[in-house]
Protein backbone atom coordinates (compact mmCIF):
# COMPACT_ATOMS: atom_id res chain seq x y z
CA UNK A 1 0.00 0.00 0.00
CA UNK A 2 2.84 2.15 0.51
CA UNK A 3 3.98 1.82 -2.70
CA UNK A 4 1.21 2.68 -3.97
CA UNK A 5 0.17 5.73 -2.34
CA UNK A 6 3.95 6.95 -2.98
CA UNK A 7 2.86 7.21 -6.72
CA UNK A 8 0.13 9.59 -6.11
CA UNK A 9 1.89 12.94 -5.13
CA UNK A 10 0.11 16.43 -5.76
CA UNK A 11 1.66 16.53 -8.85
CA UNK A 12 0.15 13.49 -10.21
CA UNK A 13 -2.87 14.03 -8.67
CA UNK A 14 -3.22 17.74 -11.11
CA UNK A 15 -1.30 15.84 -13.82
CA UNK A 16 -4.55 12.45 -13.78
CA UNK A 17 -7.04 15.36 -14.92
CA UNK A 18 -5.17 17.02 -17.50
CA UNK A 19 -4.39 13.79 -19.23
CA UNK A 20 -7.92 12.57 -18.97
CA UNK A 21 -8.60 15.76 -21.01
CA UNK A 22 -6.42 15.27 -23.58
CA UNK A 23 -7.42 11.45 -23.97
CA UNK A 24 -10.42 12.43 -24.74
CA UNK A 25 -9.66 15.29 -27.27
CA UNK A 26 -7.60 14.01 -29.21
CA UNK A 27 -9.62 10.38 -29.12
CA UNK A 28 -12.71 12.30 -29.88
CA UNK A 29 -11.05 14.01 -32.83
CA UNK A 30 -9.42 11.35 -34.70
CA UNK A 31 -12.74 9.15 -34.16
CA UNK A 32 -15.08 11.72 -35.08
CA UNK A 33 -13.08 13.73 -37.76
CA UNK A 34 -10.27 11.88 -38.83
CA UNK A 35 -11.60 8.77 -39.42
CA UNK A 36 -7.87 7.20 -40.07
CA UNK A 37 -7.10 3.44 -38.80
CA UNK A 38 -4.93 5.02 -35.39
CA UNK A 39 -6.72 6.40 -31.82
CA UNK A 40 -4.52 8.57 -30.44
CA UNK A 41 -6.70 7.96 -27.34
CA UNK A 42 -4.10 7.21 -25.14
CA UNK A 43 -1.53 9.65 -24.75
CA UNK A 44 -2.41 11.44 -21.19
CA UNK A 45 -2.65 7.31 -19.86
CA UNK A 46 0.64 6.59 -21.33
CA UNK A 47 2.70 9.90 -20.29
CA UNK A 48 1.31 9.49 -16.42
CA UNK A 49 2.04 5.72 -16.41
CA UNK A 50 5.84 6.56 -17.19
CA UNK A 51 6.41 9.43 -15.31
CA UNK A 52 4.34 8.77 -12.21
CA UNK A 53 4.05 4.23 -12.17
CA UNK A 54 1.60 1.57 -13.17
CA UNK A 55 -1.42 2.39 -10.67
CA UNK A 56 -2.04 6.10 -11.65
CA UNK A 57 -1.71 5.31 -15.84
CA UNK A 58 -4.34 2.28 -14.63
CA UNK A 59 -6.31 4.42 -12.99
CA UNK A 60 -6.20 7.48 -16.13
CA UNK A 61 -6.71 5.10 -18.30
CA UNK A 62 -9.90 3.92 -16.40
CA UNK A 63 -11.41 7.15 -15.68
CA UNK A 64 -10.87 8.65 -19.16
CA UNK A 65 -12.83 6.07 -20.65
CA UNK A 66 -15.67 5.88 -18.06
CA UNK A 67 -15.82 9.71 -17.97
CA UNK A 68 -15.83 9.56 -21.91
CA UNK A 69 -19.33 7.53 -21.62
CA UNK A 70 -20.80 8.15 -19.06
CA UNK A 71 -20.50 11.77 -17.86
CA UNK A 72 -19.74 14.25 -20.90
CA UNK A 73 -22.11 15.36 -23.01
CA UNK A 74 -22.28 15.41 -26.91
CA UNK A 75 -20.22 15.93 -28.83
CA UNK A 76 -17.20 14.64 -26.74
CA UNK A 77 -19.50 11.57 -25.61
CA UNK A 78 -18.73 8.26 -27.02
CA UNK A 79 -20.46 5.10 -26.61
CA UNK A 80 -17.59 3.14 -27.64
CA UNK A 81 -15.02 4.52 -24.67
CA UNK A 82 -16.43 2.53 -21.71
CA UNK A 83 -16.23 -1.02 -22.75
CA UNK A 84 -12.96 -0.74 -23.73
CA UNK A 85 -12.00 0.62 -20.23
CA UNK A 86 -10.40 -2.69 -19.22
CA UNK A 87 -7.44 -1.81 -22.83
CA UNK A 88 -7.15 1.89 -21.07
CA UNK A 89 -5.84 -0.10 -18.06
CA UNK A 90 -3.74 -2.83 -19.63
CA UNK A 91 -1.99 0.54 -21.62
CA UNK A 92 -1.41 2.57 -18.56
CA UNK A 93 -0.07 -0.40 -16.64
CA UNK A 94 2.26 -1.51 -19.49
CA UNK A 95 3.59 2.45 -19.91
CA UNK A 96 4.30 2.53 -15.90
CA UNK A 97 6.43 -0.85 -16.14
CA UNK A 98 7.97 0.62 -19.36
CA UNK A 99 8.51 3.55 -17.78
CA UNK A 100 9.89 2.07 -14.20
CA UNK A 101 12.74 -0.29 -16.28
CA UNK A 102 13.98 2.80 -18.05
CA UNK A 103 12.55 2.21 -21.48
CA UNK A 104 11.86 5.68 -22.40
CA UNK A 105 14.88 7.07 -21.61
CA UNK A 106 16.40 8.88 -24.73
CA UNK A 107 19.97 7.46 -25.45
CA UNK A 108 22.03 9.52 -27.90
CA UNK A 109 25.17 9.12 -29.49
CA UNK A 110 25.09 5.29 -28.86
CA UNK A 111 28.48 3.51 -29.64
CA UNK A 112 27.78 1.55 -32.68
CA UNK A 113 28.01 -2.23 -31.83
CA UNK A 114 25.41 -1.03 -28.72
CA UNK A 115 23.25 0.17 -31.98
CA UNK A 116 23.38 -2.53 -33.83
CA UNK A 117 23.00 -4.61 -31.00
CA UNK A 118 20.35 -3.20 -30.32
CA UNK A 119 18.61 -2.81 -33.73
CA UNK A 120 19.07 -6.70 -33.98
CA UNK A 121 17.46 -7.19 -31.49
CA UNK A 122 14.00 -5.15 -32.12
CA UNK A 123 14.35 -6.64 -35.41
CA UNK A 124 14.12 -10.29 -33.80
CA UNK A 125 11.38 -9.23 -31.47
CA UNK A 126 9.60 -7.79 -34.59
CA UNK A 127 9.53 -11.14 -36.57
CA UNK A 128 8.65 -13.03 -33.67
CA UNK A 129 5.70 -10.58 -32.97
CA UNK A 130 4.68 -10.58 -36.92
CA UNK A 131 5.27 -14.42 -37.48
CA UNK A 132 3.53 -16.11 -33.97
CA UNK A 133 1.27 -13.04 -33.27
CA UNK A 134 0.08 -11.80 -36.56
CA UNK A 135 0.85 -14.18 -39.64
CA UNK A 136 -1.27 -16.79 -37.82
CA UNK A 137 -4.47 -15.52 -38.05
CA UNK A 138 -4.35 -14.93 -41.79
CA UNK A 139 -6.24 -17.65 -44.00
CA UNK A 140 -3.85 -20.83 -44.83
CA UNK A 141 -1.26 -18.89 -42.21
CA UNK A 142 0.22 -16.89 -44.96
CA UNK A 143 0.19 -12.88 -45.39
CA UNK A 144 -2.89 -12.20 -47.66
CA UNK A 145 -3.56 -8.58 -46.49
CA UNK A 146 -6.86 -8.10 -47.93
CA UNK A 147 -6.93 -11.12 -49.62
CA UNK A 148 -8.33 -11.01 -53.48
CA UNK A 149 -9.01 -7.46 -54.52
CA UNK A 150 -10.97 -8.22 -57.46
CA UNK A 151 -14.58 -7.92 -55.66
CA UNK A 152 -13.69 -5.22 -53.26
CA UNK A 153 -14.76 -2.02 -53.36
CA UNK A 154 -12.09 0.63 -54.65
CA UNK A 155 -12.14 2.63 -51.35
CA UNK A 156 -10.38 -0.32 -49.50
CA UNK A 157 -8.19 -0.90 -51.91
CA UNK A 158 -7.57 2.59 -51.83
CA UNK A 159 -7.23 1.89 -47.95
CA UNK A 160 -5.09 -0.63 -48.37
CA UNK A 161 -2.16 1.41 -49.77
CA UNK A 162 -2.62 3.94 -46.97
CA UNK A 163 -2.41 1.53 -44.33
CA UNK A 164 0.76 0.18 -46.15
CA UNK A 165 2.22 4.04 -46.08
CA UNK A 166 2.10 4.22 -42.64
CA UNK A 167 3.50 1.14 -42.31
CA UNK A 168 6.64 2.52 -44.13
CA UNK A 169 6.62 5.93 -42.89
CA UNK A 170 6.89 3.97 -39.33
CA UNK A 171 9.84 1.91 -40.39
CA UNK A 172 11.54 4.60 -42.45
CA UNK A 173 11.17 7.07 -39.21
CA UNK A 174 11.79 4.29 -36.75
CA UNK A 175 15.52 3.89 -38.60
CA UNK A 176 16.05 7.50 -39.16
CA UNK A 177 16.11 8.04 -35.15
CA UNK A 178 17.91 4.99 -34.45
CA UNK A 179 20.72 4.98 -37.01
CA UNK A 180 21.06 9.04 -37.71
CA UNK A 181 20.88 10.12 -34.52
CA UNK A 182 22.20 7.22 -32.81
CA UNK A 183 19.64 7.43 -29.62
CA UNK A 184 18.90 3.26 -28.70
CA UNK A 185 15.76 4.65 -27.12
CA UNK A 186 14.00 5.06 -29.77
CA UNK A 187 14.33 1.30 -29.96
CA UNK A 188 13.33 0.70 -26.93
CA UNK A 189 10.30 3.13 -27.16
CA UNK A 190 9.34 0.68 -30.49
CA UNK A 191 9.61 -2.30 -28.84
CA UNK A 192 7.58 -1.12 -25.73
CA UNK A 193 4.78 0.22 -28.20
CA UNK A 194 4.92 -2.76 -30.28
CA UNK A 195 4.52 -4.93 -27.58
CA UNK A 196 0.94 -2.87 -26.15
CA UNK A 197 -0.26 -2.83 -29.32
CA UNK A 198 -0.52 -6.67 -30.13
CA UNK A 199 -1.51 -6.89 -26.30
CA UNK A 200 -3.89 -4.21 -26.66
CA UNK A 201 -5.61 -5.61 -29.83
CA UNK A 202 -5.76 -9.40 -28.73
CA UNK A 203 -8.18 -7.55 -25.62
CA UNK A 204 -10.16 -5.39 -27.39
CA UNK A 205 -11.19 -7.66 -30.29
CA UNK A 206 -13.56 -9.72 -28.62
CA UNK A 207 -15.53 -6.45 -26.86
CA UNK A 208 -15.66 -4.92 -30.19
CA UNK A 209 -16.80 -8.06 -31.55
CA UNK A 210 -19.04 -9.59 -29.49
CA UNK A 211 -20.05 -6.02 -27.78
CA UNK A 212 -20.56 -3.69 -30.86
CA UNK A 213 -20.20 -5.87 -33.94
CA UNK A 214 -16.95 -4.45 -35.43
CA UNK A 215 -18.25 -1.16 -35.88
CA UNK A 216 -17.28 1.30 -33.21
CA UNK A 217 -17.45 4.68 -35.10
CA UNK A 218 -13.49 5.22 -36.45
CA UNK A 219 -11.60 4.43 -39.06
CA UNK A 220 -10.99 1.29 -38.21
CA UNK A 221 -14.46 0.14 -39.18
CA UNK A 222 -13.05 0.28 -42.98
CA UNK A 223 -10.55 -1.97 -42.04
CA UNK A 224 -12.73 -4.61 -40.53
CA UNK A 225 -15.10 -4.43 -43.35
CA UNK A 226 -12.63 -4.73 -45.64
CA UNK A 227 -11.18 -8.02 -44.07
CA UNK A 228 -14.54 -9.52 -44.03
CA UNK A 229 -15.02 -8.56 -47.52
CA UNK A 230 -11.97 -10.84 -47.89
CA UNK A 231 -13.42 -13.99 -46.41
CA UNK A 232 -12.71 -13.09 -42.69
CA UNK A 233 -15.75 -13.92 -39.93
CA UNK A 234 -16.46 -11.07 -37.81
CA UNK A 235 -13.83 -11.86 -35.01
CA UNK A 236 -10.90 -12.70 -37.27
CA UNK A 237 -11.76 -9.76 -39.57
CA UNK A 238 -11.53 -7.61 -36.10
CA UNK A 239 -8.61 -9.31 -34.78
CA UNK A 240 -7.18 -8.99 -38.11
CA UNK A 241 -7.51 -4.79 -38.01
CA UNK A 242 -6.14 -4.75 -34.18
CA UNK A 243 -2.86 -6.04 -35.29
CA UNK A 244 -2.54 -3.98 -37.96
CA UNK A 245 -4.32 -0.57 -36.02
CA UNK A 246 -2.59 -1.41 -32.67
CA UNK A 247 0.38 -1.66 -33.01
CA UNK A 248 0.92 1.75 -35.34
CA UNK A 249 -0.79 3.78 -32.79
CA UNK A 250 0.93 2.41 -29.76
CA UNK A 251 4.44 3.19 -31.36
CA UNK A 252 3.29 6.20 -32.60
CA UNK A 253 1.96 7.07 -29.14
CA UNK A 254 4.89 6.03 -27.39
CA UNK A 255 7.08 7.94 -29.85
CA UNK A 256 5.14 11.26 -29.03
CA UNK A 257 5.34 10.45 -25.10
CA UNK A 258 9.12 10.11 -25.64
CA UNK A 259 9.54 13.28 -27.49
CA UNK A 260 7.71 15.03 -25.02
CA UNK A 261 9.65 13.81 -22.40
CA UNK A 262 12.76 14.81 -24.29
CA UNK A 263 11.35 18.34 -24.33
CA UNK A 264 10.17 18.70 -21.15
CA UNK A 265 12.79 19.73 -18.53
CA UNK A 266 14.38 16.57 -17.49
CA UNK A 267 14.54 18.19 -13.52
CA UNK A 268 10.54 19.40 -13.90
CA UNK A 269 10.07 15.14 -14.92
CA UNK A 270 12.28 13.99 -12.41
CA UNK A 271 10.09 15.45 -9.71
CA UNK A 272 7.38 13.15 -10.30
CA UNK A 273 7.61 9.70 -8.67
CA UNK A 274 8.51 8.10 -11.47
CA UNK A 275 10.24 10.38 -13.18
CA UNK A 276 14.18 9.94 -12.28
CA UNK A 277 13.56 6.46 -13.89
CA UNK A 278 12.22 8.10 -17.16
CA UNK A 279 15.08 10.25 -17.84
CA UNK A 280 17.33 8.59 -16.21
CA UNK A 281 18.50 11.04 -13.10
CA UNK A 282 18.70 8.34 -10.61
CA UNK A 283 21.35 9.39 -8.17
CA UNK A 284 21.44 12.84 -9.62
Amino acid sequence: MDWIRRQFDTRTIVLIPIAIAINIVLGQTVAAALKVPIYLDSIGTIFVGVVAGPVPGMLTGLLANLIWTYVLPAPFNSQFAAPFAIVAVEIGLLAGIFGRFGWFRSRPNTPLPQLVTGFVIVAAIVVVVFVYGFLPFYADGTLTFFGEQTDVSPVFVLLSWIVLALLVVAIVGFLYLLLARRDLGVAFVFVGGAITGVVSAIISAPIAAIVFGGVTGSGTDLLVAAFQQAGSDLQTAVLQQGLLSDPIDKVLTFFIVFLLLQTLSRRFVARFPQGERAVGLEGA
